[in-house]
């Protein structure tokens, strides 16, 4: 039986009172036993973070971006055996599981970076008579202490998206990993646990979803980042309406090829990859293929042709790029879907089946309006298929979703790019490739409702934190 793995209280290696069974998804074999904490714990983390919030403010910027970089040389100095742990509890393949650690360690640079940066800016006052000799410096200090919720997809960077920002302006964070995949954010506390940051400025706890509520209830914690499901992020709005929130919810992400588009194969092989990259279990996976109806026939047979080439199995394995989704419930849920859309007169092209956790990569045409996989984030490895005529219909298609996260056109056409970026109710547009592209540097988020307020590095560090002015009087400008 594993060894069981400790939670990070305050930074400090703590057991709790019970423990989580960790289980991979490929096999269902033990990964790890993950301890719980108590309530008692919990509080004692909540009222460190509070303790803390003056001296993590002020800390100087060299403390917070060598902390930072601290994080980030670790994580690469580890980043095989943090990728092997990844895959063990996540399911994703290695191939995969890799790069999300390779984008932690860009993540937590970049930290580092704007945090030497993150200056404030000067104004000057004196453009009216009544201001001569005043200057303004607007600076943003922390709102208070966070706590970041994370999902099982992406169980480093996604934490890392959290805490990097967070660390960066000085604001103490308590981070609660999601139950499927804590494991590989105790091994990024451990890492925390090594930098001279304040005690008690990081907590990393695993606390059960049934005990979630009294902490995004807590005044002491006056922010709130989620990252996960719909339903769950607006109940968090709900229940705490006047904190400051970031939700980074689902998706349904669309991409449109248009005429002009001169590789199709191209195309039909990036939208396979990314429509089953991470079983689909991601807010930008591909989910929608809109089709100019000159090259639908032709585009159709290549990208049928290249999800059925994509190699699938046990993600341990080298080459794999399609493993399991996280649990044989969430694999039946997906097929469930798949056949009610049968049922309702799509066609399946290929897939459409489960084995276990394993669901077959599987392409939809013919998807009537009404349905659950045209109406709702699948999160599985799916994607459906259609035509149109002309811009004005696929853009109005790509609108219809009450979802607006990102999206992918295939053009080489500039001013059909600059107008689908005016007209695509989208927080992110990709010209020339899947909606799925992310560089985590750049200000990530929805519209409608995939969300509120902007990750990224330096966005959500504009997000945790808020404009306070100075006032310099008698001065010769």
């Amino acid at each position: 039986m594993p060894e069981i793995t400790p939670f990070y209280l305050s930074g400090v290696p703590t057991t709790g009172s019970g423990t989580l069974p960790v289980t991979s998804p490929w096999d269902g074999s033990v990964v790890g036993l993950m301890s719980v904490p108590t309530d008692a714990q919990v509080e004692q983390a909540v009222a460190d973070l509070d303790a803390v919030r003056a001296e993590a403010q002020a800390m100087p910027a060299h403390a917070r971006a060598g902390a930072l970089d601290h994080i980030s040389a670790r994580l690469k100095a580890r980043a095989e055996e943090i990728a092997t742990l990844i895959t063990a509890e996540n399911g994703k393949p290695l191939f995969w599981s890799r790069g999300e650690v390779a984008r932690a360690v860009a993540t937590f640079r970049w930290a580092a970076e704007e945090t030497r940066r993150f200056s404030g800016d000067l104004q000057r006052l004196d453009t009216e008579v009544t201001a001569t000799g005043r200057l303004g410096v607007v600076r943003r200090f922390p709102r208070g202490p966070v706590l970041g919720i994370a999902p099982f997809n992406f169980p480093l960077n996604l934490v890392a998206h959290k805490v990097a920002p967070a660390i960066a302006v000085g604001a103490p964070i308590l981070v609660k990993p999601a139950p499927a995949t804590p494991l590989t954010a105790m091994l990024l506390g451990e890492i925390i646990a090594e930098t001279e940051l304040p005690a008690g400025m990081v907590s990393v706890l695993p606390v059960p979803n049934d005990r979630m509520a009294p902490l995004v209830a807590d005044p002491r914690l006056p922010v709130v980042s989620f990252t996960g499901s719909g339903p769950v992020g607006w109940a968090i709005r709900e229940q705490a309406p006047r904190k400051h929130l970031t939700l980074e919810l689902g998706g349904d992400a669309a991409v449109v090829v248009n005429d002009d588009w001169p590789d199709l194969t191209g195309a039909a092989e990036r939208i396979a990859l990314f429509a089953n990259y991470q079983a689909g279990q991601s807010c930008i996976s591909v989910q929608r293929v809109l089709v100019h109806t000159d090259v639908y026939d032709a585009f159709v047979t290549e990208l049928v042709t290249a999800v059925e080439k994509l190699p699938t199995g046990d993600p341990t394995a080298e080459g794999v790029l399609v493993g399991p989704v996280i649990n044989e419930a969430a694999a039946e849920r997906i097929v469930a879907w798949v056949e009610e859309a049968r049922d309702a007169g799509a066609s399946v092209l290929t897939g459409g089946t489960h084995e276990g956790t394993a669901v077959a990569p599987t392409v939809l045409s013919g998807v009537p309006a009404g349905i659950r996989v045209a109406e709702e984030e699948i999160f599985g490895p799916v994607l459906t298929v259609a035509q149109f005529t002309d811009l004005d219909e696929a853009f109005t298609v790509v609108n219809s979703s009450r979802y607006g996260l990102q999206a992918g056109i295939f053009t080489t056409d500039v001013r059909v790019a600059f107008r689908a970026h005016r007209d695509l109710e989208v927080g992110g547009l990709i010209v020339g490739d899947v909606p799925s592209y992310r560089a985590d540097q750049m200000p990530y988020g929805g519209w409608k409702e995939s969300g509120i307020g902007r990750e990224g590095v330096r966005s959500a560090m504009n997000d945790l934190t808020e404009e306070r002015v100075l006032v310099l009087t008698g001065l010769d400008l």
